[in-house]
């Protein structure tokens, strides 16, 4: 579905106003309001200077959203993977994101795309953070109706920083944004415009990795399992299980079973696991040999049994992780 000329995009379903502030007072208010806008139950919240106060405000629709987290105080919570990609950077105070294994610090106006495929916990302090929230399949559509992607699931590294220029032309593009959603509000040409331009500058800043599907799923036939293969790959670090891929499939279970069978020659656990298998690899291949971070990223790909984590990595590579580290 193209997306170039003119509302198509907007077409596609409806576009909802965003507009919403919480703000207060004291720790456990803080707490309680800040998990719960960013998906969580409760956050920890401390006194860094008098009592935590905390201003969130968000103005978009439900496509893109502009917001700003001002919080004095200390906090620390767990955030839930949601349904957008979030960019975000601070401009007073500090503030980190941490998974297994690794430490991502926030710097002053350095855009950082939060971890798309898994929980991960923020930790601030006295800290005015701004973020953007990027609907996935909006941009999805954009990335393939008007950036001449194709139609395979979008895969970011969070750890990738942005490359010399990139986070100019982002800032510009959300300058714009800004300006079209002051000047005229969220249901304007202007707006849309501004939309697909910070979509195309998001993918600038953070390049998609690319899964290369087999070629037998391009075949007409293969289009229901497609889809299964295709939500495997966008959910290889969560839990998957037979009836997920029916339902994406529109296959009955055994369907499935038999389609991953007839194509692949494996289950399609057995696929999803070769999957983690593959991003297991494609991590350790980048990260620092003294790292020793081995079994975080096994058990960030949902691999719990490191034991059996190790043999079939073996079994599928030809050497051991920790050979792979080596390199």
């Amino acid at each position: 579905m193209s997306l170039s000329g003119g509302r198509t995009a907007s077409a596609v379903r409806p576009v909802e106003g965003v507009r919403f502030e919480v703000a207060g007072s004291g720790a456990e208010s803080a707490g309680r309001d800040l998990a719960r806008v960013h998906g969580a139950d409760r956050w920890s919240v401390r006194s860094t200077d008098g009592e935590p106060a905390y201003r969130y405000t968000a103005v978009g629709d439900s496509d893109v959203t502009i917001r700003r987290s001002q919080v004095r105080g200390a906090l620390w919570g767990p955030v839930p993977v949601g349904g957008d990609y979030v960019v975000t950077w601070i401009t007073e105070g500090s503030a980190h994101v941490d998974t297994s294994g690794s430490r991502i610090a926030l710097r002053r106006d350095v855009p950082v795309l939060l971890p798309c495929d898994g929980e991960f916990v923020f930790s601030a302090a006295d800290h005015d953070q701004r973020l953007v929230h990027l609907d996935r399949e909006f941009v999805r559509r954009v990335a393939v109706g008007t950036l001449g992607q194709d139609d395979r699931p979008l895969r970011f590294d969070h750890a990738r920083e942005p490359e010399p220029g990139t986070a100019d032309r982002w800032h510009q593009a959300l300058s714009a944004l800004s300006r079209s959603l002051r000047l005229g509000g969220h249901g304007t040409d202007d707006w849309h415009e501004a939309k697909l331009q910070t979509v195309a500058a998001f993918l600038e800043t953070f390049p998609p990795r690319r899964d290369d599907l087999p070629d037998e799923l391009s075949l007409p036939r293969n289009a229901r399992l497609r889809a299964a293969v295709e939500y495997i790959h966008a959910h290889a670090a969560e839990t998957v299980t037979i009836a997920e891929l029916s339902a994406v499939a529109g296959l009955s279970v055994r369907s499935v079973q038999e389609s991953f069978r007839r194509v692949f020659d494996v289950t399609p656990l057995a696929y999803l696991r070769d999957v983690r298998l593959d991003r297991v690899r494609a991590e350790l291949l980048e990260l620092d040999p003294q790292a020793g971070v081995i079994g975080d990223v096994a058990r960030r790909w949902g691999f719990a049994h490191l034991g059996r984590f190790s043999a079939s990595y073996a079994a599928r590579f030809g050497e051991y992780p920790k050979q792979t580290l080596r390199r």
